[in-house]
């Protein structure tokens, strides 16, 4: 059985919400109908229970008649006296209500002998020879009455003394079936449908009741990735406890493998600071000035790039920006008063939204804000401003200077390793291009264009963490 996808996309909640309200809804139909029967049956019951008794009464009347000394009452129809009489006094309600709808109507050899005061002068006519069920007053398929109204009608035959059989009809109106029946199916119809939203909403309290704790299991783990918890922490039920455990014990070794990577990463730098350590101090040793320039100079080049492939090892085992929650506006805040000390030649205006917290380590935050500021106050004529701000899950840091600033393809060149477009100024060219990959390896975007202040404008767009995302 192929299930629409519709339904596959369903959440836990919508489908355990979906599959009771269909089997409430089931069992309401069927509990329904069951009712619905059995109230039909009794109705039927009560009514045929009452006809019959009316025929039981005229049972008695015709095998127990009066003494033929007795005067008559009433109008009764041509018969043997003794017969008349005895149903002269039959009537009760509601068969003794002019042109009513209950009537009773007493054959004797095929002659009518008495009739219900409702019936009048008119009569209920059946077949000839009706079936011989037995056993008492029995149910006959004749729709109409006497005005061709639909009524339920209750037929019995009685030998009578002398070896006459007497044929007696009972009938009731439809309407006293059908009636009680709809007026009583409509309450229980207005029950059941209440009962059913009432039952319907309980397991709506019901599922999210239950499933309340994997909504906090969720938010402990997005408190674990955004950083501000080590571990999955609080009290869950029993049958969460087991995943409680494997998640923690799984951080726990993620933990244990990143103080791995780490140390790793950390060897390797050490190993190969200590030779261009060495090779800088034999560089600056060398009597000729141009070979000495040139061995510093690739020997910066030479740590600029092993710091920077260290750096990505580093992101690398961090797993991106999983578990990082760095202060934007404070680290911003830092670096521009830092600025503000060694190069008071240029004013940093900084405008910082506080709050930002983003998903960016410390160290490779410091080095993205410290090569654009640095780059900024190199080229400004006299301001940069340093601002923060959020748009959508991305923290943007905007620095931008009133100096030349650069034109587009000067843009797409400086974005290049390696690339200068001033060699007057000290520098390797490689300030940009590096904060445009750590910004990459963490999700976010380096871009450069022209700004207002009229020199370059650099916005460094940074995923948020998830507890500063909103």
């Amino acid at each position: 059985m192929t299930v629409p996808a519709r339904l596959r996309n369903l959440s836990l909640r919508a489908r355990l919400t979906l599959s009771a309200a269909l089997f409430v809804l089931a069992a309401v139909l069927v509990t329904g109908f069951l009712i619905g029967t059995v109230l039909e049956r009794f109705v039927r019951g009560e009514v045929a229970g009452r006809l019959d008794l009316q025929i039981a009464t005229i049972e008695a009347a015709l095998l127990n008649p009066p003494p033929p000394g007795e005067p008559r009452r009433g109008r009764r129809p041509p018969g043997p006296p003794s017969f008349a009489r005895a149903l002269e006094d039959i009537d009760g309600a509601p068969f003794d209500r002019p042109r009513g709808d209950w009537f009773w109507q007493v054959e004797i050899d095929g002659q009518v002998v008495g009739r219900s005061r409702s019936l009048g002068d008119r009569a209920l006519a059946v077949e000839d020879d009706p079936p011989d069920i037995g056993g008492g007053p029995h149910k006959l398929d004749l729709a109409r009455g006497p005005d061709g109204e639909a009524v339920v009608l209750r037929e019995d035959e009685v030998d009578l003394p002398g070896g006459r059989e007497a044929r007696i009809l009972a009938a009731a109106p439809r309407r006293a079936i059908d009636g009680p029946l709809r007026d009583v199916t409509l309450q229980v119809a207005a029950t059941l449908t209440g009962l059913g939203a009432l039952l319907v909403a309980s397991i709506f309290a019901q599922v999210r009741f239950g499933l309340k704790p994997l909504d906090q299991l969720c938010a402990a783990l997005a408190r674990v990735r955004s950083g501000e918890r080590e571990s999955v922490e609080g009290r869950y039920p029993a049958e969460l406890e087991p995943l409680q455990r494997e998640l923690n014990a799984l951080i726990e070794q993620d933990a244990a493998n990143l103080r791995q990577s780490r140390l790793h990463v950390a060897n390797l730098a050490h190993g190969l600071k200590t030779p261009l350590a060495t090779l800088s101090a034999a560089a600056e040793r060398l009597p000729d000035p141009e070979a000495r320039a040139g061995f510093l100079d690739l020997s910066a080049l030479m740590d600029r790039r092993v710091r920077h492939h260290l750096r990505r090892a580093r992101t690398a085992a961090l797993g991106g920006p999983v578990r990082q929650r760095t202060d934007l506006a404070r680290h911003c805040e830092d670096l521009a008063l830092t600025i503000a000390k060694f190069d008071p030649r240029v004013a940093v205006e900084t405008r910082l939204a506080p709050g930002l917290f983003v998903a960016v380590d410390q160290e490779d935050l410091d080095e993205m804000l410290g090569n654009l500021l640095e780059n900024a106050c190199r080229h400004a004529g006299s301001r940069v401003v340093l601002e923060t701000h959020q748009d959508g899950a991305q923290g943007i840091a905007r620095i931008a200077d009133d100096g030349p600033g650069l034109t587009e393809v000067e843009i797409d060149a400086v974005l290049q390793p390696g690339r200068r477009l001033d060699e007057t100024r000290p520098g390797h060219g490689f300030g940009l291009p590096i904060t445009a990959e750590i910004a990459g390896l963490y999700g976010g975007r380096l871009t450069l264009s022209r700004a207002p202040e009229g020199g370059l404008e650099a916005r460094l767009a940074l995923p948020l963490s998830a507890a500063s995302s909103v």
